[in-house]
């Protein structure tokens, strides 16, 4: 082990879990020297939300120079890595198996390490880059399109789930919402944009508790509770006041992540408090923690927004770990699309 920490370790890392095309190169786990997204949310729009075949096709066309572009950024070459790191689930198996594919060759022909890396390990690895201080044990609220985990870090690529959702996640709910107040996708930012205007005590739509697992959660009553209520002005005539939704729905999913959060911090006594994914970079959720966390004498962590969507530069970081616990992968590796986390 002594002779892999003394020289740096540089990882390309490969992200193609959805719909962005993401290659990064991280030394040492925490040092980012490029981070290359190719986006194609301007597609999907156009249908509302992600077509998998669409995404696939697209990152096929992008993911060569998404990769040239990140080693260039980082002024090395392919010899210059000691590794590969890969996303290889959970996401869209299409999209998954061209990441795969990509780092696969690039081991092969370059004779490198290959690291697979979990999705959601990565997101909660965003955390390590601008928090230097930050290590293990901590709480971790882990919260994007596809999951809503509450999850105790035990140690780098350890994990105790504690509780996650058992319908939509939170940032399906908001989708789904976003589009029945004709807002369009993606909905998370839109909703957080208009909710600044709108009064979050307009309405209280419900909050849902499952009895027997105080850390679930389930956000489908909520947002069911919002389609019925436009229905019912639609049906009455009554005006449709779309801020004033928007910021009440979010107000009761925020509320319902922070109070859950908090609750498992003090009952596990855990000091450190961090949220990951792509609906950690919604305000309303971040300075509600942040409030709650000081109030209650506990350190809260958070990625900048660019590094709560999903990005290369987190799957590398997680890549280092992996790579110094000896984490190697064959060329036998294949997509998981319902990967679960703590998987191997």
């Amino acid at each position: 082990m002594e002779t892999e920490t003394q020289k740096d370790i540089k990882i390309l890392a490969i992200e193609s879990s959805c719909d962005e095309t993401a290659a990064s190169v991280v030394k040492n786990g925490r040092t980012i020297l490029s981070n290359v997204i190719s986006s194609q949310i301007d597609l999907h729009k156009l249908y509302g939300g992600v077509v998998p075949e669409i995404a696939s096709r697209k990152h096929i066309e992008k993911i060569n120079q998404v990769i040239e572009e990140a080693l260039k950024e980082a002024g090395v070459t392919l010899d210059d890595l000691d590794a590969i790191g890969v996303t290889y689930g959970p996401g869209l198996v299409g999209a998954l198996l061209v990441g795969v594919a990509e780092a696969k060759a690039i081991s092969f022909a370059k004779d490198l390490p290959l690291v697979g890396v979990h999705h959601i390990e990565g997101h909660i690895s965003a955390n390590y880059i601008e928090n230097l201080d930050l290590e293990p044990p901590f709480l971790c609220l882990v919260v994007s399109g596809g999951h809503t985990h509450l999850v105790i870090v035990k140690d780098y690529g350890e994990f105790e789930i504690l509780g996650r959702t058992r319908d939509d996640a939170a940032g399906e709910a908001f989708d789904k919402v976003a589009r029945a107040i004709g807002l369009g996708y993606p909905g998370g930012p839109k909703i957080d944009k208009l909710s600044k205007e709108g009064n979050p005590y307009e309405f209280d739509f419900p909050k849902a508790k499952i009895e027997d697992a105080p850390y679930d959660f389930s956000f489908s009553g909520v947002k069911s509770a919002v389609l019925n209520h436009l229905n019912k002005c639609k049906m009455q005539g009554e005006e449709i006041v779309a801020a004033d939704i928007a910021a009440s729905f979010q107000r009761c999913v925020v509320e319902v992540l922070v109070e859950h959060a908090i609750m498992a911090a003090k009952d596990y006594h855990i000091k450190k408090l961090a949220i990951a994914g792509g609906v950690a970079s919604n305000s309303g959720l971040r300075s509600a923690m942040e409030e709650a966390c000081k109030k209650n004498q506990i350190k809260f962590y958070h990625p900048s927004p660019i590094f709560c969507t999903d990005n290369a530069a987190m799957i590398g970081v997680a890549a280092y770990y992996e790579f110094l616990k000896g984490t190697r992968h064959g060329m036998d590796l294949n997509a998981v699309p319902n990967l679960k986390l703590g998987e191997r």
